[in-house]
């Protein structure tokens, strides 16, 4: 297994799933500089902790993890360059400390659910807290706030019980035009992991959904 650094040499369009895997264990096991104490906001105004790889830094990526995981902040490496080395979103950086993966492949993703129920062909259920911990709800909670929406409902939904989308009611959100729907399904997945599969759907019809 290569080390960080040579990792980090490997150009942008040979990084793929292997080096991905090779860098998220090296990358954990480093340490890096902080280039600024407070988050900035990125270029998809999201807040990220800038930081920086160097042969001399001090600060253990483990740590850093675990500080940020509950705070609603994403992580950037090596920001100054062209292209940054990595970007972390949330999701990404919660799901690590609560599972010491930033997300999971297909053959990894089990259903997570409180308990799991049948309605005609339609199988539904509240997530677990390994899903979505109570400090991750919080953070969605006061995002939604923010944007003026108060009692947000979610329900996870599936027809075969295996293959499971978190669905956030319409009408909850204020049942925003069908233009702004992959626009809100994409800020709501930047605190969540890629792996998870998002979708804004209406209750009419479907089994009741829970408060977020």
């Amino acid at each position: 297994m290569k080390n960080l650094d040579d990792l980090l040499n490997v150009a942008a369009e040979r990084r793929d799933t292997d080096w991905e895997n090779q860098f998220f264990v090296q990358f954990t096991n480093s340490t890096v500089n902080i280039l600024s104490p407070d988050p900035q906001v990125g270029p998809d105004n999201w807040p990220y902790l800038l930081v920086e790889s160097d042969v001399d830094a001090k600060e253990s990526v483990q740590k850093i993890l675990h500080w940020l995981h509950d705070k609603g902040i994403g992580l950037v490496l090596n920001p100054t360059e062209e292209y940054p080395d990595y970007v972390f979103t949330y999701g990404m950086i919660w799901h690590f400390k609560e599972t010491g993966l930033f997300y999971k492949t297909i053959d990894q993703i089990k259903p997570e659910v409180v308990e799991i129920q049948k309605n005609a062909s339609i199988y539904y259920g509240q997530p677990s807290e390994s899903f979505m911990p109570t400090y991750v709800r919080k953070i969605l909670l006061d995002f939604f706030r923010d944007q003026g929406l108060l009692g947000v409902k979610i329900n996870l939904l599936s027809d075969d019980n295996k293959n499971f989308d978190l669905c956030f009611s319409l009408e909850s959100l204020g049942n925003p035009p069908t233009k702004e729907h992959q626009g809100i399904a994409e800020a709501i997945s930047w605190f969540l992991p890629p792996h998870y599969s998002i979708v804004l759907i209406s209750e009419t019809g479907l089994p009741p959904f829970g408060a977020l």
